[in-house]
């Protein structure tokens, strides 16, 4: 087990350096001002032809977005155990460690989208509202791919019901493809943008997964 945490570890650590390397690469090669108001984004051609591709569907857009409160209903739901468990067991040391490195992930996930908010890659193709927002990575995609599989690995060992346990893990399996391809296809981002996200939602969720399996098991 804990062989398989050490590769875990270092896959982790291999998807992040690959998101390290794609956001350089997003922000030196090919860009050019394609952008709304003549803002620059990197590997034009491609994101370019994509976005031309797909068109902007505002609809889709709107439903992503309102869809991607259910990843916070996961936060604030296993949150809300955390603090049970706190209440309950009268000790932080008591509560179930893969909740705590749950925590600590969020945390991690939380300074990640800041980050990006403040240091701007490139902004989206699209005005929102009329304003322009930052688009890499996107957030949304990074949302649902971090919090949907941390979910799916704690409701794997926490649903006994086997039939119960195959349905919603399904469920949310299709939910998280159903969000990453509508964000893609709804052209409010970036081809890269989307990348972007899915290379660091897996670098972190490997990182989670490295962590805590040792004891996600056990609670």
């Amino acid at each position: 087990m804990k062989k398989r945490s050490q590769k875990n570890l270092c896959a982790a650590i291999g998807l992040l350096a690959s998101f390290v390397l794609w956001t350089f690469a997003v922000s030196h090669l090919d860009v050019q001002a394609i952008g709304p108001n003549g803002s620059s984004v990197g590997f034009a051609a491609l994101n370019g032809f994509f976005h031309k591709l797909t068109g902007v569907h505002m609809a889709l857009y709107m439903v992503t977005d309102w869809l991607g409160l259910v990843p916070l209903c996961f936060v604030l739901s296993f949150a809300l155990l955390g603090l049970v468990q706190l209440i309950q067991r009268r000790s932080i040391v008591k509560v179930d460690y893969s909740i705590l490195v749950l925590g600590g992930f969020y945390i991690l996930v939380m300074v990640a989208y800041l980050l990006f908010e403040v240091v701007v890659i490139n902004y989206r193709p699209v005005l929102i509202d009329g304003r322009m927002e930052a688009s890499y990575p996107s957030s949304t995609t990074m949302l649902v791919m971090c919090v949907i599989p941390t979910a799916m690995m704690q409701l794997n060992a926490r649903i006994k019901n086997k039939t119960i346990q195959k349905t919603v893990l399904g469920i949310l399996a299709a939910f998280t493809v159903f969000m990453v391809i509508g964000r893609l296809i709804s052209g409010v981002h970036w081809f890269t943008d989307i990348v972007g996200g899915a290379l660091l939602s897996a670098g972190l969720v490997m990182l989670y997964y490295s962590v805590s399996s040792l004891s996600i098991t056990k609670t």
